[in-house]
């Protein structure tokens, strides 16, 4: 039975969530996209929120909002721990992801100031500003210049607006030139942790409120074209057809049959979510198919073994019914492993509070990518409602929220023990 106090925790996360999704560009649904002036809105009320529990409150120059609480405890590192995610949304958006992270952190550092605890380190709470990629043609913008790696070739590129990232910061009151000065120093990094709801429906499945993510899948993003040929719907016999579009349908009941195989054991999945058919008659057999494959696992091995078996399949299956096809490689994601250590005070937090500490994959990205190559990091997910996310109806309840505001309180503790016994 959960506690009163921990659900007192899950209605603050409530009462602040309502909030941010109050401000959108539309009145009808969320819509929040980066460096507009509902993002402005957005920062400010982070900001004021940060600065309201002693925390000290900057903004960087991709927009990012931070709030720094010093280190607590007597001869303690100058080092710190980051709590973030990102309060961006896409179109038409539930209110949970991302700005839980944010939220999340926020009081679970509050919860720290009131109850006491003395830390050997820092803790930064950042909410970031472009993990969706939705206004840009970029993501993780905010996220990779805190770790030092920001694409200065993404500031040119035109949005959906036709406006470029270069002149939307510079709108915003930004200076693209103070971009390198975001980076944080590593050796001033004790990790990184974010809270997430899940976006996917096994704890729910599980009957389980909270999970430790073991790896942010790797991807492979691929656009195949099949080539055949066109011919009369009434008089070209089904034999002596070169139809791209049966060849299609065979290779996507290949791809299916492939991620079903590697699911269970390796978090294999894999969608064709695009298709265009030429020339596109009802009554001309189809000379040419283009498709798109996204392909992920929670390790690059067995994905990469995957692509491999579709191609040879694909091979298979043009060579029998006198079709050609080519395919070209548009995303290449590795798996990002999350680090052992902190899943394992994570998993011990969890338990704490009664959880089984299941472990799971990340089939989305997030910031928490970016910044795995210059610090340690982790991330706790919490149950949604059937799965649901990127979706008005996405939803995680009062109390699972207030559960993974506890357990990275719990978190913070155990990492705040390590720390003190390492140092002797």
């Amino acid at each position: 039975m959960i506690s009163t106090a921990t659900q007192a925790l899950g209605r603050r996360a409530q009462a602040k969530l309502d909030a941010l999704a109050a401000i959108s560009a539309d009145d009808d649904r969320i819509n929040r996209l980066y460096l507009t002036p509902e993002y402005r809105r957005a920062a400010n009320l982070v900001a004021g929120w940060m600065a309201d529990i002693g925390l000290e409150v900057h903004e960087d120059a991709l927009a990012s909002v931070h709030g720094r609480l010093a280190p607590t405890l007597a001869g303690g590192s100058n080092r710190r721990l980051l709590i973030a995610s990102h309060i961006d949304t896409v179109i038409d958006a539930g209110m949970y992801d991302g700005c839980l992270g944010v939220v999340a952190g926020l009081i679970a550092v509050d919860e720290i100031r009131k109850r006491g605890l003395r830390l050997p380190f820092g803790i930064e709470v950042v909410a970031f500003g472009d993990e969706e990629g939705v206004r840009f043609p970029t993501t993780l913008s905010s996220s990779t210049a805190l770790a030092g790696a920001f694409d200065a070739a993404s500031l040119d590129k035109p949005g959906i607006d036709g406006v470029s990232l270069r002149q939307a910061l510079t709108a915003f009151g930004k200076d693209p030139g103070e971009i390198a000065a975001a980076a944080a120093d590593p050796a001033s990094l004790i990790g990184y942790v974010e809270v997430h709801i899940e976006q996917g429906p096994v704890l729910e499945h599980e009957g389980e409120a909270l999970g430790v993510v073991t790896s942010i899948a790797g991807q492979s993003r691929y656009r195949i074209t099949v080539s055949g040929e066109a011919g009369h719907a009434g008089t070209v016999p089904m034999g002596l057809r070169h139809d791209a579009m049966m060849a299609t349908a065979e290779i996507c009941g290949l791809i299916e049959a492939e991620a079903r195989a590697g699911n269970a054991a390796h978090g294999l999945v894999a969608t064709v979510g695009t298709l265009q058919v030429k020339p596109g008659a009802v009554n001309v057999i189809p000379a040419e198919v283009t498709f798109t494959l996204d392909i992920r696992a929670a390790s690059d091995a067995p994905r990469l073994a995957a692509i491999e078996t579709i191609r040879a399949g694909i091979d298979g299956i043009c060579a029998r019914r006198g079709t050609r096809w080519r395919w070209e490689k548009f995303l290449d994601q590795p798996t990002t492993p999350m680090n052992d250590g902190l899943q394992a005070l994570l998993t011990e937090a969890v338990t704490g509070l009664g959880g089984k500490g299941r472990r799971l994959a990340s089939g989305a990205g997030h910031d928490a990518m970016a910044l795995a190559p210059v610090t340690d990091t982790a991330m706790l997910f919490v149950r949604s409602r059937g799965g649901i996310s990127h979706n008005p109806a996405e939803f995680s309840s009062v109390d699972d929220m207030g559960l993974a505001i506890e357990a990275l309180i719990r978190f913070i503790e155990g990492l705040a023990r390590r720390e003190i016994a390492r140092a002797g």
